[in-house]
């Protein structure tokens, strides 16, 4: 798997170990891939905050939507309390109900005291239509549950894996990517990384490392040559995580960034592209618990923080971790060819160095 800085994209910040989500202790990260046929380009992507032993136990989190032409399930709860359990998972458009559903079968089987109180899943989507037949209803609540059972520490596959597998960015093959970044805090050392699930952008956005390629990378595009559809529309996730202490509404604005580091690759953030991102903190654990009270006394829990005026450095992590996120998708990639026909090349790399 090649990614952009194997090819000597130069990049800023300090990575972590794996340059990956997963270099945030806990995280874990698995795929179910399906590619089937002519017509099967799809997959299921999921993202365990504190990995499947503690699933249950919440993190603080946030989300915001720079578009909603999009779904993310399980938002206004996130709203309400600042709270994330469950996976978190990422699929095709039309599969998020299988994906809700195989979230809660997978909470069933593995712990049935959670799931005897109320289990609102975060599902997102983006759409594959172009090389997946999307109406089909090949993702079944088993495929959620095979990618939760999947999930990994360590290195993070990319390219067309998972709820990836047959999506585009820029007129190019696209998917999934991730990197991380480290942050230094006084003594203290923190992880921030982020998950993108790539599916937006016109090829003359294209925006490698601040140099504007996509006009002298214009030709072989396919799908503006003879799709009905705008040229840029898609849609983009991100998760973003990490281990710094935040407060929710500090999550939201680890969120909010997300955007600058997308613009950086050139959108500028098309209206049919639904484009929405979700940040949670892992610190804190025990925190923020939302289960029925178990005894009528008073009780307070506690949150550990970083100042609100000391956060410019994360936020300038979640920038340049989903710049690069981004362009790992489209430089792990090959072309693929699916559906109808429909062929996506990958990002010409030889092409690209000459520009």
């Amino acid at each position: 798997m090649t990614r952009a800085r194997d090819l000597g994209v130069p990049l800023p910040g300090r990575t972590g170990e794996h340059n990956a989500l997963t270099d945030v202790p806990g995280v874990e990260i698995g795929f179910t891939t399906l590619v089937e046929g002519e017509s099967v380009r799809t997959g299921v992507t999921a993202v365990l905050p504190r990995g499947r032993k503690d699933f249950a136990v919440p993190c603080a989190a946030g989300t915001y939507a720079l578009n909603g032409n999009g779904e993310m399930t399980g938002t206004a709860w996130l709203a309400e309390t600042g709270s994330l359990t469950l996976p978190v998972l990422i699929t095709s458009t039309h599969a998020v109900g299988a994906c809700h559903r195989g979230t809660i079968d997978w909470v069933v089987r593995e712990r049935p005291d959670v799931a005897a109180e109320w289990l609102l899943p975060v599902v997102a989507e983006t759409w594959d239509g172009y090389l997946n037949d999307s109406t089909a209803a090949t993702i079944h609540s088993g495929h959620a549950i095979a990618a939760i059972d999947a999930a990994r520490t360590g290195p993070v596959s990319e390219g067309s894996v998972g709820g990836g597998t047959g999506m585009t960015c820029y007129g190019f093959k696209g998917g999934t990517g991730t990197a991380s970044r480290v942050v230094s805090y006084g003594d203290d050392e923190y992880t921030v990384g982020t998950l993108v699930q790539a599916n937006f952008g016109s090829r003359r956005e294209l925006t490698v490392a601040g140099e504007h390629v996509g006009a002298e990378l214009a030709a072989d595009n396919p799908m503006e040559e003879d799709w009905a559809a705008p040229s840029g529309a898609g849609s983009v996730i991100v998760i973003v995580g990490t281990d710094a202490p935040l407060l929710p509404g500090q999550c939201t604005s680890l969120a909010r960034r997300v955007p600058l580091g997308l613009a950086r690759t050139g959108t500028a953030g098309s209206h049919f592209s639904g484009d929405l991102f979700l940040a949670f903190s892992t610190a804190n654990p025990g925190a923020l618990t939302s289960r029925f009270p178990r005894t009528e006394e008073a009780e307070y829990e506690s949150l550990r923080f970083v100042p609100w005026g000391r956060l410019d450095p994360f936020f300038e992590a979640v920038v340049q971790a989903t710049e690069e996120a981004v362009l790992n998708a489209l430089f792990a990639n090959e072309e693929m060819t699916g559906h109808r026909g429909h062929r996506v090349p990958a990002l010409p790399t030889a092409r690209w160095r000459a520009v």
